[in-house]
């Protein structure tokens, strides 16, 4: 697994930059969580039990969820059901960092290749929250904003841990 993050361009066209930013965004996942312990990763430090590989879990989940089933219409599973609808936060006994590693990188790579062979326009097979269908732009904009999100909560779990902090 890379850790190598890339810097956003400063010019290109738009979809070469949306691309760029939820790349960026994904690595830097990928370095909060670098050098940690399997004890580490799976610690829970804030009142609702957040974990650094909890968030790589749910991160993969929200790939899979916007690329895979809203925006390409493909049948694949979730952990979530009505009654546990935070399952893709949790990290289960039986589950290695590795495997839940592995499991996010395979979900970028499948979703990348959405990305690719759509265009920023293409309309999603799947309505989210009714009749909705957002456009691959939304799709993409909104994991950006998603996994920034939660690598500011990666931030202060890290910095819980073992006091790194940074970008």
């Amino acid at each position: 697994m890379t850790t190598e993050r890339k810097d956003t361009p400063f010019e290109g066209s738009d979809k070469d930059l949306l691309e760029a930013f939820l790349d960026y965004h994904r690595a830097t996942l990928l370095q909060k969580t670098a050098g940690l312990s399997e004890h580490d990763l799976r610690r829970e430090l804030t009142p609702s039990g957040t974990s650094l590989l909890g968030l790589v879990k749910h991160l993969a989940y929200v790939e899979r969820w916007w690329f895979q089933w809203i925006h390409a219409g493909d049948e694949v599973r979730f952990p979530w059901t009505d009654d546990d609808p935070d399952a893709d936060f949790r990290v289960e006994p039986d589950e290695t960092a590795e495997q839940v590693f592995a499991l996010y990188q395979a979900e970028i790579e499948r979703d990348r290749a959405i990305a690719s062979a759509a265009e920023l326009d293409a309309v999603a097979r799947r309505a989210h929250g009714g009749e909705a269908r957002p456009n691959l732009r939304w799709v993409l904009l909104h994991l950006i904003q998603e996994t920034a999100r939660h690598n500011g909560h990666a931030d202060i779990v890290r910095e819980l841990i073992d006091g790194t902090t940074g970008e």
